[in-house]
């Protein structure tokens, strides 16, 4: 299967939208839920969104095996319109994440977002042959992820975007302003600039300040009218929508998303389950919300005006 998507134009097409991570369906013994998983897609998939995340982080990509992954990325690519892009996960260690990216082409998938090696640091030096040996395996469009033990510096990308011309995107996990604004002030409109911290929305209207034109929303999983109203209100710069919208709900939800460590996975399940779209437990080494954590959530949604 080929991608109708060239680098140039997923970038383009990143950036002019929203973004997410639908999350990955296990039954009740953990065993991936294909069918459920791939009617998700179709319903997601109705939404005008810039493109999904099959099996990233949001996906438990860390708890699927590499058949898993691709199995996962196959039900995603066959069951969206050929006009929603379509991005799968790369990772692990060098090796490992090259086998990733030509899954992905296998697979159909139309980009690769490639996620932090497992378990060692690294230096710039490392990180950069890293990324520049996936890029060199793929022609598909790599968007980098810069968190925990792969942050970038800003010299880093610049040589990156310069070496690779399929890296089309840099997706920002840390919050550092003082970074991204040199990765920005260097590079512009050569990548796309994707907001990718927990609970993106809360840090969307400065980051679009800095050149950040879209994110990665974890809530519109099971809330994609709110999401999208969101994200319209942030590329409008209406601070009063979006703060009201922010006290509403995001920041509440943030307060339960906290309290246990793995709880930004494991929310957006519960969001699922109560919003009528169930979509199985999480795998260890996540734990679900408990029942009194759901229920809050579930009075939380109800809430509000569009749910």
């Amino acid at each position: 299967m080929t991608t109708s998507y060239t680098p140039a134009d997923l970038r383009t097409r990143l950036g002019s939208g929203l973004l997410s991570f639908p999350v990955t369906h296990f039954k009740s013994d953990l065993s991936f839920d294909e069918d459920a998983y791939r009617e998700n897609i179709v319903r997601l998939a109705k939404y005008d969104v810039g493109g999904l995340f099959a099996a990233g982080g949001t996906g438990e990509f860390f708890s699927l095996t590499a058949a898993e992954v691709e199995r996962v990325v196959t039900a995603a690519a066959d069951s969206a319109p050929d006009d929603t892009p379509i991005l799968a996960p790369a990772g692990y260690g060098t090796a490992a994440a090259i086998e990733h990216a030509a899954a992905a082409e296998r697979a159909g998938a139309d980009g690769i977002l490639l996620f932090p090696p497992y378990l060692t640091e690294a230096n710039q030096e490392g990180l950069a042959r890293h990324v520049e040996a996936v890029c060199r395996s793929t022609s598909l469009g790599v968007v980098i992820y810069s968190r925990a033990n792969a942050v970038y510096s800003a010299d880093t990308v610049a040589r990156l975007a310069e070496n690779c011309p399929n890296l089309i995107g840099y997706k920002d996990g840390v919050g550092d302003i003082d970074t991204m604004t040199r990765i920005y002030a260097r590079l512009r409109e050569r990548l796309t600039f994707i907001g990718g911290l927990p609970t993106a929305e809360t840090f969307a209207l400065p980051y679009l300040e800095l050149g950040v034109t879209t994110y990665s929303s974890a809530i519109f999983n099971f809330l994609p009218e709110f999401a999208l109203d969101f994200y319209t209100a942030v590329r409008a710069r209406n601070h009063d929508a979006v703060t009201r919208m922010l006290t509403d709900f995001v920041l509440p939800y943030t307060e339960i998303r906290n309290r246990q460590a793995g709880y930004a996975v494991s929310i957006v399940k519960a969001g699922m389950t109560a919003t009528g779209h169930p979509a199985g437990p999480v795998r260890p080494p996540l734990t679900d919300l408990t029942e009194t954590e759901l229920a809050e959530l579930t009075s939380l949604i109800h809430k509000l005006p569009t749910a």
